[in-house]
This record gives structure tokens, C-alpha cells and sequence, in this order.
């Protein structure tokens, strides 16, 4: 019996381009860290993105699989780091340590970009551009330099756009049989 899989990448490329968006906004300065972001962060960051690397998974795609799954997992423990200490559950994370955490997730996705190199250019950018956030929020981390962390919402929120992007060409492109939006 020959099953045809649908393709699980819009999912996890909506659920970290929405989400990634909407906390860069935050990190711009342009809105405090809300339910909202939060919300994203837990549900479309998070569990929509370890559905989608479950279904990659499905198909015998280890690079989706490892880069939904994880990012997934990331937004998941994003949300943790942020709203365990407010319930009393655990300390807040020193600025310092969580530009480790930051520098790790950077070198993590410096070596899912080199994934890329035999992708796609939006992909490539995609990756590429995460790559610079995470070590620009560490370097903000590590410094206390809202300027810092000010250029790196910015950049988030294209990191974030060229996910919605891709998403959405690889949507259209298989509901039209055609590329609409090029990629």
C-alpha cells in the first residue's frame, strides 16, 4: 500500500515565523513580553513545531526532523525559563547564563545552516539569519546593551518573515501546481 504524506514543513515554518515575529516585536521595544507571546511560544512555537518534526520523521527527513523538533522544543523551553520563576517554581536565569543558552542554540543552528547549503535560498536564509539572532539576544545577554538586543528584534522579525514566507510558497505551490511565490 503506497501512502501519500502531506508536507509538514508549512506547519513548522508558520508555527516558528509567527511566533519568532511576534517575540522580536517584544524584543524591538516595541511591546512588553505578553500572554500572547507566551501563548505562541508554547502552542504554535512549541507543539506545532514537534508535530510537524514528528511528521518529518514519518517521511525519513532527518534534517526536518531535528530542526522542527528542536525548535519546537526550544519555544517550549523558552516559555519555561520565563514563566517558572513568576510561578515560584525555579530562580530566574542570570542575563549571563542565559546568553549561554543563547551562544548553544546559535552554534546549534550555525551547524543546521550548513544543513541548508544544498537547499533552497530561503532556506538558507532562514537559517542563516536565526543564526545571527540567537548570538545577537546572546550578546545582548551577555553585554546588557539594549541596543544590541533593539537591532537583534529587527532582525528577528525578517528571520521570522522569511519562515511565513516559505510556509506560504510551499502552501501555494502544491495547491496551484506552480510556483507562486518563488523560493
Amino acid at each position: 500500500m503506497n501512502q501519500t504524506y502531506a508536507n509538514p514543513a508549512p506547519l513548522g515554518l508558520m508555527g516558528f515565523g509567527m511566533t519568532t515575529i511576534l517575540l522580536n516585536i517584544h524584543n524591538a521595544g516595541f511591546f512588553p513580553i505578553s500572554a500572547m507571546v507566551l501563548a505562541m511560544g508554547l502552542f504554535y512555537g512549541g507543539i506545532a513545531q514537534v508535530i510537524a518534526g514528528i511528521m518529518e520523521f514519518k517521511k525519513g527527513n532527518t534534517f526536518g526532523v531535528t530542526a522542527f523538533t528542536s525548535y519546537g522544543l526550544f519555544w517550549l523551553t523558552l516559555v519555561a525559563l520565563i514563566v517558572m520563576p513568576k510561578m515560584g517554581l525555579a530562580e530566574a536565569t542570570p542575563h549571563g547564563y542565559m546568553g549561554c543558552y543563547l551562544v548553544l542554540w546559535g552554534l546549534f543552528t550555525l551547524f543546521m545552516f550548513v544543513g541548508t547549503l544544498k537547499g533552497g535560498r530561503v532556506l538558507r536564509f532562514i537559517f542563516a539569519s536565526l543564526t545571527v539572532l540567537f548570538f545577537l539576544l546572546a550578546a545582548r545577554d551577555f553585554t546588557g546593551n539594549e541596543t544590541i538586543g533593539m537591532i537583534a528584534g529587527w532582525e528577528g522579525m525578517l528571520c521570522g518573515a522569511s519562515a511565513f514566507y516559505l510556509a506560504m510558497a510551499e502552501v501555494l505551490e502544491e495547491q496551484f501546481g506552480r510556483t507562486i511565490l518563488p523560493m
